[in-house]
């Protein structure tokens, strides 16, 4: 078998374009440059386990804040810091890229693909990502500090006004970098599954979580645009006098509110549709029984994702909609519980009757399915206009969506590593300190969350940084912080288990858990090109049928033809594109500022403009891209040791796709 430079590369890059793509895998080059998009799923857990690490640090320190009345552990500016820093990084740092982790690793595998279909484009999401964050975090370490918005940033708060500093400029360049990284994978994951399924994979056998993974990319498509356009009119009211949301220029403040939640509602299904469809892998594996009602399951989500648009204007029900929307969006509101609820009584019938076999993804699962439903449950009340209005602004409202958000995405994410961890590893979690981790986490989440349904009926407002003893919130603050330190604990201690694990867990085995779907036929970890064979699919459940099925739904395993395996070069544009991006929105934060804002050694007589930063990082990227274009296909043949082709039939001809 050849993996690197071989005589098969060379013949293969002598076609490429203007100059030769570099091949080395190993080492800083091969990370800098690697285009393989089990190495980049990899990389995106590092980073979103990094962030989260960092948005629970945060959320500490607002719960020792609040521990007990009139405390001065951080003044109130500090604490609406930590608060804006702690949402932005769970929802735009944390959740979504490891939920992006999964998309690269696990979906390729799922449907038999040799990689994504724009490998390099992959590669930019995760610069793009790992940059915007980068970008968003640095606010901390300038004129300032980080922004104090919240992650909903409204207007007229954002203004110069009220937000001269700089910590709201990285905020809006970095999410907009983000963004890039959110639209480059989706179309990218969309174009995969359409396009790249193995023979016989058709779309109602696909597992489900590549489904979510469709319905998931399909919701970041259409979303980000309207917060991508709400970022850019901040942006130029802030840089270049416009007054999209100054009152004083004749702006609406309220526009921003209207652009933000058509994105983020929806963003609660972009976090929570790949958590589904974790969940709806783990139950059929670990209750030894096929998803119960697998077709309802599809459909749910795509209803789900289509109704998400229809409901954003619940979150506006105290502005003053007018009877008639108000009215509308409360039904809609109302409507969108009956899939989630389809969902929640598939999961039951998956479980009912089953062997049920209670390992760590499995509480895992069991305990995502208690948050949901608990976070279900207060979120139909709030599609009630008049309890919503009493609800709005309340620590109820925070309770919320932490059991929906934190105790089912973070919960089910959980879930996913344990459970494909052997297959990226070839390791296996310890058992019975797995289990020990989740009861932590689940009892110091629910100490921490529970008592704030209390305190918000209490009248405890949200976004408050002290609170007076005899208002009667102390108690339930105090066990609140306690739950948080418990379950904060529970987090650093599964993360030091997945460190550990990597290197001195024991042996895993192909499949150690006698899984159903495609990705554990193959090797653990799989090897570069994930399929020695061509997987041709015949059933939906295809490797519980290869293990105890008929003959005739088994798979068939055909071999590589003569040329063998087609794999693609790495590239080091996606760097270069990502780091222009990087530069160019630096410009964008210290545009109009004293040049000594960056360059102190500098004098101040001179503000930034342009073309000190911005002009440089754009004319990178477009360098980027014009490099990118004329590096052509590149590509080399890898052959498979024979003995991985064992029962393998040869080829008759052209494959048929589909």
């Amino acid at each position: 078998m050849s993996t690197t430079a071989s005589p098969e590369h060379a013949e293969a890059t002598a076609h490429n374009g203007v100059w030769s793509r570099p091949y080395k895998k190993t080492g800083i080059v091969g990370f800098l440059t690697t285009v393989d998009h089990k190495k980049i799923g990899i990389a995106y857990a590092i980073g979103a386990l990094f962030f989260l690490l960092l948005g629970g640090v945060e959320a500490l320190i607002i719960r020792l804040q609040l521990m007990v009345p009139e405390n001065d552990l951080v003044d109130a500016r500090t604490y609406n810091q930590l608060f804006t820093m702690h949402g932005t990084t769970m929802v735009f740092l944390a959740v979504m890229p490891l939920s992006a982790a999964f998309f690269n690793y696990i979906m390729p595998l799922q449907i038999g693909a040799r990689d994504v279909a724009f490998p390099r484009l992959n590669a930019l999401g995760l610069w793009a990502f790992l940059l915007g964050g980068i970008i968003v975090n640095m606010s901390w370490f300038f004129q300032g500090g980080a922004p104090a918005i919240g992650w909903f940033g409204y207007a007229p708060l954002t203004s110069r006004q009220f937000s001269p500093d700089l910590g709201t400029d990285f905020w809006i360049i970095g999410l907009q970098i983000l963004g890039i990284a959110s639209l480059a994978g989706s179309f990218n994951f969309i174009t995969t599954i359409v396009n790249m399924r193995a023979p016989g994979l058709s779309m109602m056998r696909l597992p489900l979580f590549t489904w979510m993974t469709l319905v998931t990319s399909f919701l970041i498509i259409l979303a980000f645009p309207a917060i991508t356009i709400a970022l850019v009119e901040l942006m130029f009211d802030r840089h270049f006098g416009t007054h999209f949301f100054e009152v004083a220029g004749g702006g609406k403040p309220i526009l921003w509110q209207h652009l933000f939640w058509i994105f983020g509602h929806p963003e609660v299904y972009i976090l929570i549709l790949p958590a589904m469809g974790i969940i709806s892998e783990v139950l059929p594996v670990f209750a030894r029984k096929p998803l119960f009602g697998y077709p309802l399951v599809v459909f749910s989500g795509a209803v789900i994702g289509f109704l998400g648009f229809a409901v954003w204007s619940h979150h506006m029900f105290t502005t003053g909609l007018g009877i008639v929307a108000t009215s509308a969006f409360a039904f809609l509101t109302m409507l969108i519980s009956i899939p989630t609820g389809v969902k929640i009584f598939n999961w039951i019938g998956t479980l009912w009757g089953g062997r049920i076999r209670f390992t760590t993804p499995m509480l895992f699962a069991l305990g995502f399915i208690w948050m949901f439903m608990m976070g279900g449950f207060t979120g139909i009340m709030h599609s009630s206009p008049p309890v919503d209005a009493q609800q709005q602004d309340s620590y109820f409202v925070i309770a919320h969506f932490h059991y929906v958000l934190i105790g089912g995405s973070i919960f089910a994410l959980i879930c996913g590593i344990y459970y494909w961890f052997p297959k990226v590893t070839g390791k296996l979690m310890n058992e019975a300190l797995g289990k020990v981790i989740f009861y932590t986490i689940f009892i110091g989440f629910n100490i921490a969350f529970f008592p704030m349904h209390i305190l918000g009926m209490t009248g405890m407002p949200r976004r408050t940084h002290t609170y007076k003893a005899e208002m009667g919130w102390a108690d339930g603050n105090f066990w609140s912080t306690i739950g948080a330190l418990i379950l904060g604990f529970g987090i650093a201690a599964f993360v030091l288990q997945v460190i550990w694990s990597c290197f001195k867990g024991e042996k895993a085995g192909n499949d150690p858990w006698d899984s159903r779907t495609l990705e554990w036929e193959t090797d653990s970890p799989p090897k570069e090109y994930n399929f020695a064979y061509n997987p041709v699919i015949k059933s939906r459940d295809q490797a519980w049928e290869n293990k105890y099925g008929k003959p005739e739904k088994r798979m068939d395993k055909v071999a590589p033809g003569p040329h063998g395996i087609h794999m693609p070069d790495q590239s080091w544009w996606p760097l270069v594109v990502g780091l222009g991006l990087f530069v160019a929105g630096l410009g964008m934060v210290f545009h109009k500022q004293p040049l000594e804002t960056m360059l102190p050694f500098l004098s101040a007589e001179v503000d930034f403009s342009l073309f000190h930063l911005t002009v440089p990082g754009l004319l990178i990227t477009f360098a980027g891209i014009f490099g990118w274009a004329l590096e052509g296909p590149g590509g080399y043949h890898l052959h498979p040791d024979p003995a991985e082709l064992e029962g393998a039939i040869e080829p008759e001809g052209q494959q048929a796709h589909h």
